[in-house]
């Protein structure tokens, strides 16, 4: 007598709309009924476990569902996997078929696609079943190309598509494709920024925020209910480091532009990092948390390329504005007894103190001595500030400043109108393509034409005022400064980094100091070498 097989059963099911699933036939619901109702009147059947993947797409099987009902047939506890239709298991037609056609029968696991009306107990895989599964992956790819496109639109149109927002900002309520600033967040936001430029290093920096208890990013989310992963972080990492750090100082989202696809993916494959150039930048597309001329002053301080040095608390006033006057390279600090408020401190070229004097000479200089240098010089300008509007005002009509802003504005209105009439052309592509419905392209099409109206105005207006007076060179920040001070007693490093671009130290205690005064004021003022000597 023939003894009877049982076969405990994997009902598998799987949905992702980025596949092009149907939402109503292909619904997690949907696919449960049609697997419990098939197995309800067969008495050969016991369901072990429904498995399912909801959100994953069905292009590669590193899926935890899936993978949890493999590890379940390796231990021997299913023998059976049943699906609503072959796409519910995969639309990757390579690894679809090692599957069916190896994995299973190596493993004694009977396969049963329900709509498919195939059964590999009942008979051999047809001769369609490769062309199946080819047709399904194909159809993936033609979906995930038109939702990738149809991003591409949204990205270009300074919409916001990503799963999170940057710390410090969170998706609209009213508009998810919004951003708006989320004020606690962007109060540490503001904190790290302040803390960079007062000359603190990014190591110290997150120390810092690990003493105050403050959460990092990923926590924060957490905290706050979003599902969020880091997958660069470390496991058991919920702390501030300093990558989090640099990656906050660099990222232009909170000067108010939209920064997206600087990852792309394949629909095989892991995400890679875009290069910049093919970054989409949209300004102005939400709230600034951080001003422009602090974040120019940490972008300066962050193309310096060199460590923080610290005086005390790992802070200095200098930090990352010494070089050597020979190698280039930038200089380091050596102390003695701290407690003598900087008076055993000195500075001393970075490529001597690494790798000797055969590659470069000390350069070296007293901390004391070069703050007296730079106090000095500045006191020095502030001394003849008085005279500058004087020796300005005959030379106003010869300054070649104006002509410079007026040709960048009209660079900028120009660029600017020929994006918004690019971003009109691609929408119309994209509907002719048939990636994005009639409606999305009319009202696409809408805002763009308003963008371009604007645009257009304001370049007109512009061209009408193009012979109006030069604008006050008084009104520039370094001179407004300058005239504020009456005298300056101590250095900080507010003064240093508002006033300074790079300070160059030469042997026998000689620098250069180079200062950020813009071109139009640039030739009043010295740059000075400590023994007098002129060097501009």
């Amino acid at each position: 007598m023939k003894q009877h097989v049982f076969f405990n059963v994997a009902g598998y099911i799987r949905l992702s709309r980025e596949d092009g699933d149907k939402a109503e036939s292909d619904s997690i619901g949907n696919q449960k009924k049609l697997i419990t109702d098939y197995l309800e009147d067969r008495e050969d059947f016991v369901l072990y476990d429904l498995y399912t993947d909801d959100g994953l797409t069905g292009t590669n099987f590193n899926r935890p569902s899936f993978c949890r009902m493999i590890a379940d047939i390796e231990a021997g506890k299913v023998n059976c996997v049943v699906v609503k239709d072959l796409s519910r298991f995969g639309r990757d037609y390579i690894d679809t078929g090692k599957y069916l056609e190896r994995y299973f029968p190596d493993h004694g696991v009977r396969f049963i696609s329900i709509t498919d009306h195939i059964d590999s107990m009942k008979q051999a895989y047809d001769m369609l079943l490769p062309i199946k599964n080819i047709f399904n992956e194909q159809y993936a790819r033609d979906i995930s190309k038109k939702v990738h496109a149809s991003l591409k639109t949204k990205q270009r149109a300074g919409e916001f598509i990503g799963a999170f927002a940057s710390y410090g900002y969170r998706k609209s309520s009213i508009d998810k494709n919004k951003l708006v600033i989320d004020e606690y967040a962007a109060g540490v936001v503001r904190k790290i920024f302040g803390l960079y430029l007062e000359g603190h290093g990014k190591i110290r920096i997150a120390a810092m925020l690990n003493d105050a208890g403050i959460v990092c990013p990923s926590e924060y989310k957490k905290i706050n209910g979003d599902q969020y992963r880091n997958s660069n972080r470390l496991d058991g990492t919920s702390y501030w480091t300093y990558s989090t750090i640099h990656r906050i100082l660099q990222n232009e989202m909170y000067i108010g532009n939209m920064v997206q696809n600087r990852k792309s993916q394949k629909m095989r494959g892991k995400s890679k990092a875009q290069n910049r150039e093919d970054w989409i930048v949209v300004k102005g597309t939400h709230e600034a948390i951080i001003d422009e001329e602090t974040w120019n002053k940490a972008q300066d301080l962050l193309k310096r390329r060199t460590r923080n040095l610290d005086l005390d608390s790992s802070k200095s006033i200098f930090a990352g504005f010494l070089k050597c006057g020979d190698c280039g390279r930038a200089l380091t600090k050596k102390t003695g007894n701290p407690k003598q408020n900087g008076s055993n401190v000195h500075y001393y070229c970075g490529t001597y103190v690494r790798s000797g004097r055969q590659f470069c000479t000390p350069h070296p200089i007293p901390h004391q001595v070069l703050e007296k240098i730079i106090l000095d010089d500045l006191q020095t300008i502030l001394q003849s500030i008085d005279d500058i509007r004087e020796i300005i005002e005959p030379n106003r009509a010869a300054d070649g400043s104006k002509k410079q802003i007026n040709e960048n504005e009209r660079r900028r209105l120009r660029t600017e109108l020929e994006k918004v009439r690019s971003l009109k052309k691609a929408v119309y592509e994209d509907y002719r393509g048939e990636l994005i419905s009639e409606d999305e392209f009319c009202a696409y099409r809408q805002d763009y034409l308003k963008k371009e109206e604007l645009l257009q105005k304001q370049l007109e207006s512009f061209e009408r005022r193009q012979d109006e007076a030069a604008p006050d060179l008084f009104d520039t920040p370094w001179v407004k400064h300058l005239l504020a001070q009456k005298t300056i007693e101590k250095l900080d490093r507010d003064i240093v980094v508002e006033m300074i671009h790079e300070i160059t130290v030469y042997e026998n205690q000689k620098i250069k100091i180079t200062y950020n005064f813009s071109n139009g004021l640039e030739a009043l003022f010295k740059t000075t070498y400590a023994d007098g000597e002129n060097s501009g």
